[in-house]
């Protein structure tokens, strides 16, 4: 199924991210669409997390939220959802807690939990069990009218593993890592089917409308170097190359593909070897060094200024900004203007946009 859709007004996303030359960075920043906005919390009510993110309608209309605040300022859209839909459409119960995040009442426990063999005979009609986001995409297409591209998402397998086993956020992964170092082998072929179900969810999401696609590694930084390398990695390169093939199977352009591993700062050199065209950054990276290193491998990089700076004051974002904007080459090739992960709860939005337009003035011909 085709769907027509207005015409681009504002591409420089998605020039950029396919490496062009463009005449200013483009920017957006990670959780733009959420609790921070006091609008966000108006078109939300009473609803809980999960059920905005599969009304179309309430999805749509926190995607376009923080586009309507910040008209001219801000390039992209990122559509309103969760890395946490594709265990839920694997058949593991998720539920948002209220001050502690999500939690999973039934994690997998071991290999001979009988969810472990459920899980990897099941099939998953992604299309169907997923349906609301791609009807969020299209809608939200739809309603922004061109004024910028529309990115889809989903989790690594890494991550999603480690939600799934662990019940939820942890600071020490006890179960995670129990998985990986005592379950090693049986976490391949959890990982691989993930990886599969992930590469057919952006599929779809391209399909509906989404015109750029993110897999946030968001605890990459959990892992050693070498567990990176053979629970992580490979699992990202799957969706990178297997990606662009189910496209065309299903007569649909390549979109761009941008990688956020959080915290592996180790492997920029790693995921500048895969077939992403986009490297996220965190903030532990300085900028001049991570962007040579791009640069010699012909790829963009996005980031990568701290969150924690909106909390510091224009003095201090305007010193980030400046540190950014010379590291990353000025912004006419090869960076997207972002934060090194999402907007922390309690920032003011009124900073926000000044760490918006301090990059267009410090990026100006």
């Amino acid at each position: 199924m085709s769907h027509e859709f207005p015409p681009m007004k504002n591409d420089l996303l998605l020039r950029a991210a396919r490496g062009e030359q463009v005449e200013r960075p483009p920017m957006w920043v990670m959780r733009q669409a959420g609790r921070y906005l006091p609008e966000y919390h108006e078109a939300k009510g009473d609803n809980d997390f999960f059920t905005c993110c599969r009304t179309p309608s309430i999805a749509c209309t926190l995607t376009l939220q923080p586009i309507e605040r910040y008209a001219g300022l801000i390039d992209a859209a990122i559509i309103f959802s969760d890395i946490l839909v594709i265990p839920q459409a694997m058949g593991m119960e998720v539920i948002m807690v209220d001050k502690k995040g999500p939690h999973f009442p039934s994690p997998l426990t071991s290999p001979s939990d009988p969810q472990y063999a459920e899980i990897l005979s099941r099939e998953v009609d992604v299309k169907e069990k997923l349906s609301y986001v791609f009807e969020a995409i299209t809608l939200t297409r739809k309603k922004l009218g061109g004024r910028v591209p529309l990115i889809g998402f989903c989790g690594s397998p890494w991550t999603l593993l480690a939600y799934m086993v662990e019940g939820g956020g942890s600071k020490i992964f006890q179960q995670a890592k129990t998985w990986l170092f005592k379950y090693g082998q049986s976490s391949h072929p959890l990982l691989q089917k993930i990886a599969g179900l992930c590469v057919e969810f952006l599929a779809q999401q391209v399909i509906a409308g989404a015109q750029i696609v993110q897999v946030f590694d968001s605890w990459a930084g959990e892992l050693s170097p070498s567990c990176f390398a053979e629970f992580s990695l490979p699992y990202l390169k799957h969706i990178a190359d297997t990606l662009p093939t189910r496209l065309a199977e299903l007569e649909q352009d390549k979109v761009p593909m941008i990688v956020f591993a959080k915290g592996a700062w180790y492997a920029l050199e790693s995921l500048c070897n895969t077939n992403y065209d986009v490297i996220g950054l965190d903030w532990l990276h300085a900028p001049a060094e991570a962007y040579a290193i791009a640069q010699a491998h012909g790829k963009v990089l996005q980031g990568n200024a701290d969150p924690g700076v909106l909390y510091g004051g224009h003095d201090a974002i305007t010193k980030v900004v400046e540190e950014m904007v010379q590291g990353f080459g000025r912004g006419k090739q090869g960076w997207i203007a972002n934060l090194g992960h999402g907007i922390t709860p309690f920032v003011d939005p009124e900073d926000l946009k000044f760490y918006f337009e301090e990059i267009h003035r410090l990026t100006k011909e």
